[in-house]
């Protein structure tokens, strides 16, 4: 019996299981900024890079075979097949030891779990997306999905903040994005340091909320704004699209720091009557509005 047997199940069983995962190959790692690699994941049955259908804001849950599995938000979008790409941050048992496997590793993906961005409705609409840190990860996929279908919506503002250069995800896609005509990628960060071999910067230089001040004629009716980011980041931005009269039902963030088992089983992920894994993990701001312990600021 080889080491990978646990996870050589038949179709049958997997169907009848929903905890159980389909092997897939680690394809490529992309180091990015410290501790935050991209993962490129190829199924070991082909049929199923077709099949294996989702939504941006999803997530899925990645086994580190002998060690266990962790929810991980897709940073692909699904109008590119083939891959399954997720910007990972190294942070705990199995991300760590996703860290250590060479390239070519088996591991074990489920899903996709969770509800994902309601994009048929959002089609129509202009598109504010605004992120902070790592919350760019999730967001990439909603991104590339509307560029993928861009005629299928309106005008497309994304918003990126980080504290350095340094800490920018997805450097390159950033710095095309911005010689783009049909999007206003606005970047800033709190510091640009100068020290030798440092990234050259040429966004702006301050928090994200101070972003604003470069959009003009904003038709906040008629926009989707899509958020995520750090806590702390929520409480500033939420407080700046209600000063702009944005609906609170067009106020999408992604609360995917509470994913767990991504079926519901485990409870953990619960908050009342909602489970984030299912009801989740993207809610709008009436549902912050009615749940508030949903996030914490």
């Amino acid at each position: 019996m080889d080491r990978h047997s646990h996870l050589n199940y038949s179709t049958n069983a997997r169907a009848s299981n929903v905890m159980m995962p389909d092997l897939a190959r680690l394809v490529r790692v992309i180091p990015m900024v410290e501790d935050n690699y991209m993962f490129l994941f190829r199924f070991e049955d082909p049929a199923l890079n077709d099949k294996f259908l989702y939504k941006p804001g999803q997530f899925a849950e990645i086994t580190v075979i002998g060690t266990g599995e962790a929810p991980i938000s897709i940073s692909s979008t699904p109008t590119r097949k083939g891959v399954l790409e997720m910007c990972i941050r190294r942070m705990g048992r199995v991300t760590n030891a996703l860290y250590n496997l060479p390239e070519n590793s088996l591991v074990g993906i489920r899903g996709p779990y969770g509800n994902g961005y309601p994009v048929e409705e959002m089609k129509g609409h202009d598109i504010l997306i605004i992120a902070g840190g790592l919350g760019m990860a999730p967001l990439r996929s909603l991104l590339n999905y509307i560029l993928d279908n861009r005629s299928q919506f309106g005008r497309v503002v994304l918003m990126y903040g980080t504290k350095s250069p340094d800490d920018v995800l997805f450097r390159d896609e950033m710095e095309s994005l911005m010689r783009r005509t049909d999007l206003e990628c606005l970047l800033t960060v709190e510091q640009a340091y100068q020290y030798p071999g440092a990234h050259p910067w040429r966004g702006k230089i301050g928090m994200v909320t101070e972003l604003f001040q470069h959009v003009k004629d904003l038709d906040v009716q008629n926009t989707y704004a899509a958020v995520c980011g750090p806590p702390i980041f929520y409480k500033f931005v939420l407080d700046k699209l209600l000063k702009l009269n944005f609906s609170k039902d067009h106020i999408l963030m992604s609360l995917e720091r509470r994913m767990e088992c991504g079926v519901g089983k485990c409870g953990h992920c619960a908050i009342g009557y909602k489970y984030t894994c299912i009801d989740g993990p993207i809610f709008s701001y009436w549902d912050i509005v009615n749940m508030p312990e949903l996030i914490e600021f």
